[in-house]
């Protein structure tokens, strides 16, 4: 009798106490070898590839795609083949696959789920060489370290394409096997799924135009005639409340819908952030009358930043409200804030004080690009010294933007605009920016936001 295992999920080198199911790259029944793929997991951060760390029959898949999976539950589980390659228990990397109970092998219960979120302060003030000796915080046999590796399009159903593009194809309601693919090898890219998305050529469950046509033909007075019959169906329960008419795969407005991935992680951070920071707003425009052509709008306000922070170095801090210690930082990474339909990410543009405008505006691109793609490090997205928010390319002048510990403090910019300029003879129209500075109150004063605030303004003053 073959010995069966189970396998739960392991934290995915994140911290955080779930997952979503993106992907099956197996079914029930089938036979699948040592750190081949298993199944694509969505985090706030990534679309991660697990392996399987089993070689055997797969015996029950816990959950379907689009399903949440709290860290430590099982995930699968395994009838092992004696006669395929194991892992050596030195191999072990510190995962729990427990033995499944003889009656029910999915039936260990989960363990409980944190009550709060971990402290993202605790998270981003870790040594980076503490991160790297946590080997075991990831799935098969992977070594940490520093290194950055390309993901590698697999091929599922006749489709290669890397994890990434698999869940944005499944966000925006394409199905990969239509679509035209451009990328290395035949693969599909990034750019391949949204053109489909916007095209509509290749929406999961659409018919091929040359089925669509017979049907379109088809008599439709019946069809017509039947919202009129009492039994005609409703999306009204019998009590009156709206139902679900549509898969849980598709968006259905006025229904709970749980959150996933990075929306999850945001409404997490942002409840832990507003229960632990004293926040403080000030308010002011920036005159920037004198810019000559060319300006970078991102470029200026990051180097303002920079130039602030280096006066007022207790607004480039980190703060640990329970050990009431703060952290001083010689450089500025500016946590820059990118908005995307999954939700909110965070990049750090590193060492911007030792970047001009091609450099700040060559890395700014950069971020959001691979925010973009969901191809950006974990590693990216935590350690900014203070963070940046350029709402403004949208629209509002004015904010109170939410300081995320253990930052200290962080800018908000609104959008740009005229207005009458007292000078010296009368008035003037001069453009100017609105700026907003959030600062945690328990580890800087008034004086010391006042004066950074000053600081920006005098330098988004200047001509160029």
């Amino acid at each position: 009798m073959s010995q069966t295992k189970n396998f739960n999920l392991p934290d995915l080198g994140e911290g955080l106490p779930d997952a979503t199911i993106v992907e099956w790259f197996v079914k029930e029944g089938d036979v699948i070898k040592l750190d081949e793929p298993l199944v694509s997991m969505e985090t706030a951060k990534a679309v991660v590839e697990v392996p399987s760390p089993f070689s055997g029959t797969v015996l029950k898949l816990s959950g379907a795609a689009g399903d949440i999976i709290p860290t430590g539950a099982v995930l699968a589980s395994f009838a092992l083949d004696p006669n395929l390659p194991q892992r050596a228990d030195g191999q072990d990397t510190g995962h729990s696959h427990g033995h499944a109970a003889p009656a029910a092998p999915a039936a260990p219960t989960p363990p409980p789920l944190p009550t709060a979120a971990a402290p993202v302060a605790a998270e981003e003030a870790k040594p980076a060489a503490a991160e790297r000796d946590d080997a075991g915080t990831v799935v098969g046999a992977m070594q940490s370290s520093n290194a950055v590796h390309a993901e590698q399009a697999l091929a599922v159903g006749g489709v290669k394409a890397v994890p990434a593009v698999r869940a944005t194809a499944r966000k925006l309601g394409v199905d990969l096997s239509r679509v035209r693919a451009t990328g290395t090898d035949g693969a599909v890219t990034m750019a391949d799924v949204k053109q489909a998305a916007a095209d509509g050529s290749a929406k999961i469950g659409a018919a091929p135009a040359a089925v669509a046509a017979p049907v379109a033909a088809a008599p439709a007075p019946a069809q017509v005639a039947a919202p009129v019959q009492s039994d005609a169906r409703t999306p009204l329960s019998a009590a009156g409340k709206p139902m679900r008419t549509q898969p849980p795969g598709v968006v259905a407005k006025g229904q709970p819908e749980p959150l996933k991935g990075v929306r999850r992680n945001m409404a997490r951070v942002m409840a832990d952030a507003h229960s632990k920071v004293v926040p403080t707003t000030l308010n002011d425009d920036a005159d920037i009358h004198a810019w000559l052509p060319g300006n970078d709008v991102t470029a200026r306000l990051v180097r303002s930043i920079v130039v602030a922070a280096q006066k007022v170095p207790a607004m480039n801090a980190w703060f640990d409200g329970e050990a009431l210690t703060r952290t001083l930082h010689a450089q500025v990474d500016i946590g820059i804030a990118v908005d995307t339909d999954d939700g909110l990410f965070v990049p750090a543009l590193r060492n911007a004080d030792m970047l001009d405008a091609r450099g700040i505006r060559e890395g700014v691109n950069r971020l959001r690009e691979q925010v973009e793609a969901r191809s950006i490090a974990a590693s990216e997205l935590s350690g900014y010294t203070i963070s940046l928010s350029n709402f403004g390319m949208f629209a509002g002048r004015y904010a109170t933007p939410v300081v995320v510990p253990p930052c200290v403090a962080i800018v908000g910019a609104g959008r740009a605009r005229h207005q009458m300029t007292p000078v010296m003879g009368g008035v003037e129209a001069h453009k100017v920016i609105p700026l907003s500075v959030t600062f945690d109150h328990r580890a800087a004063t008034g004086g010391e936001a006042a004066r950074f605030l000053r600081a920006m303004m005098d330098d988004l003053a200047l001509a160029s």
